[in-house]
């Protein structure tokens, strides 16, 4: 049996109201061989009906029903299974355009790619408006990335300028095994440790300047609203450094890689819900301590500029956020 062009996977936590139109988004594709891998991660509205629903009218699609285990978790176990040549991701509340996973296969193989990217564009579920933003439209790649296969040597000086979506982009399916890619599982914010990862290990990289992937903002939404969910910007940041440590990566990146890990909780303090200001606080504290222990600590003293170093040395001073927020009242 020919394996699939593409394996498309779809991890969905109670998205009746939007589930309808990914999984269409999917089954109508103008690119028909394809296997269609949707997770329901342990949902309690009528989201598992619906998906039963396109399960029994088309052939492509294989159902995965669990319990409640996160995206990160979801997208590993569907990776697992999937046999396409290519794989992709799509959540439960999003949609592509009917022509992209045609176009983005036909771009991959042609290059022989082991990551294919493509714009992403927003859509208001409120107000029904349509508008893009920089990072999703990949504008840091510069129209030498045009028709291109690239490395990434080539964009060494502003990886993280880069968008992490793990929904932007298709993969090689035996690159993605070869260097055992997963999620981190329990954490939001996991496209960032595994785009990182699987971006610097890729030897052929292309870019498509399409808006392929419609990506619907409304009040459910994880990137909604800064809340409890962004206490899990601390351990996606350990994580992410972890895995530059292990694979080499950490001394060609440190500098920028310091201030991106910084950098992420610390606007997020500013900018969270004032009950999880606290616990919050408290994690980057604890993260801090550890780095303080560490070989790295010189490291961060030395290559972080000041804003960032004033607040790495702050919450390591101060024992309580009470205590940090009198003298950085910003936060």
């Amino acid at each position: 049996m020919t394996k699939p062009k593409v394996s498309m996977i779809l991890s969905a936590y109670n998205e009746e109201r939007f589930i309808d139109k990914a999984i269409c988004s999917l089954t109508n594709q103008s690119l028909k061989d394809i296997e269609i891998i949707i997770i329901n991660d342990g949902s309690t509205d009528k989201t598992p009906e619906i998906i039963e629903k396109y399960a029994e009218e088309d052939p492509r699609i294989t159902v995965i029903n669990q319990s409640n285990i996160g995206l990160g978790a979801s997208r590993n176990k569907g990776m697992a299974i999937a046999q396409g040549e290519y794989v992709g991701f799509l959540d439960g509340d999003d949609w592509y355009r009917l022509d992209a996973l045609e176009i983005a296969y036909n771009e991959a193989k042609s290059k022989d790619t082991d990551i294919t990217m493509y714009q992403m564009i927003n859509y208001d579920d409120a107000t029904g408006r349509i508008y893009e933003n920089d990072w999703f439209n990949l504008n840091n790649l510069d129209e030498s990335f045009d028709g291109i296969v690239f490395t990434p040597e080539k964009t060494k000086d502003f990886l993280f300028d880069l968008s992490v979506s793990s929904c932007q982009k298709i993969y090689r399916n035996d690159f993605l095994k070869s260097i055992n890619a997963s999620f981190p599982e329990g954490i939001y914010f996991e496209d960032m440790p595994f785009f990182f990862y699987v971006y610097l290990k890729a030897e052929r990289i292309s870019i498509i300047r399409h808006h392929f992937y419609y990506r619907r903002k409304h009040n459910a939404s994880i990137t909604h609203v800064v809340d409890a969910n962004y206490l899990d910007t601390v351990e996606a940041g350990c994580e992410l450094m972890r895995r530059f440590i292990d694979n080499g990566f950490y001394d060609d990146y440190k500098f920028d890689l310091i201030a991106y890990k910084i950098n992420g909780p610390r606007m997020a303090l500013m900018d969270i819900t004032e009950d999880a200001k606290e616990p919050l606080f408290n994690l980057i504290k604890e993260d801090y301590e550890k780095i303080k222990n560490t070989e790295y600590y010189q490291d961060y003293l030395d290559n972080l500029g000041p804003k960032k170093k004033k607040f790495f040395l702050d919450v390591i001073k101060y024992d309580n956020y009470e205590e940090f927020k009198k003298n950085n009242p910003e936060y």
